[in-house]
């Protein structure tokens, strides 16, 4: 079944935010550990080959230029069922659970978006953040078909809250989809396992191992406004 879509849900586009700080300095550290090279994937064995690494993968989706349409694994008749559709399927089941229509048709037609393979690149994006996969890696499959792996293996890194970094990677992940920066904020937060504190125009968290506090602000539009770093002097007992 193919479900027409013209522009993203609310929904889709507050659980996409959620993921958009941590998940572009995630696929940022991914692109970082993939060497350039020649690609290859064994589907049966979930095995992912580039410039000399391999990886264990998963499918999650693909999109066919022609079309303008996207397909999740879960939905992919040759993959139904089968392991390397896993952590697609575990997407479609959040999406239920959620209610969140983008993750559940089984087919989109994004021909009614202004940019279809953007918002191919967007669902790819929200895929890879549901399922906390560390980036996801698109590679041609085809004249017309492009295929998103999710990987699956401890060998890529996965980036740690830092303090002096985190003004550029929030702001970086409100830029992204421009919906929600307080769920960016949170989202990343969360992610990171981070207490904060929030207000009706303020996010304070607390940094890790006691270092301090990052006090986010957002203007009236709900942009992030400041990003301020409290940072506590280092106790000389444990110098």
């Amino acid at each position: 079944m193919v479900d027409s879509f013209s522009s993203f849900s609310d929904a889709f586009l507050f659980e996409a935010e959620r993921h958009a700080a941590w998940g572009a300095a995630q696929l940022e550290a991914l692109m970082g550990f993939l060497p350039e090279g020649e690609w290859s994937a064994d589907l049966e064995a979930c095995r992912y080959q580039q410039g000399g690494v391999e990886l264990r993968v998963g499918v999650l989706g693909t999109y066919d230029m022609n079309d303008r349409s996207w397909m999740w694994g879960w939905a992919n008749p040759g993959l139904r069922g089968r392991e390397v559709a896993a952590l697609a399927g575990a997407v479609e089941r959040y999406g239920r659970a959620h209610g969140i229509p983008e993750l559940t048709a089984e087919v989109l037609d994004l021909s009614g978006f202004e940019d279809p393979r953007r918002a191919a690149e967007t669902l790819a994006f929200a895929g890879m953040g549901v399922a906390e996969a560390p980036g996801y890696i698109g590679a041609p499959a085809g004249p017309t078909t492009q295929v998103y792996f999710l990987p699956d293996d401890p060998q890529v890194p996965r980036p740690a809250l830092d303090p002096i970094a985190l003004p550029r990677v929030l702001l970086t992940g409100a830029g992204l989809i421009g919906h929600s920066a307080r769920h960016v904020v949170e989202g990343y937060l969360d992610h990171h396992g981070a207490p904060y504190r929030a207000e009706p125009a303020r996010i304070v968290a607390d940094l890790p191992g006691g270092a301090g506090t990052a006090d986010i602000t957002f203007d009236s539009l709900g942009r992030i406004a400041g990003v301020e770093m409290k940072v506590l002097p280092k106790d000389p007992r444990t110098l």
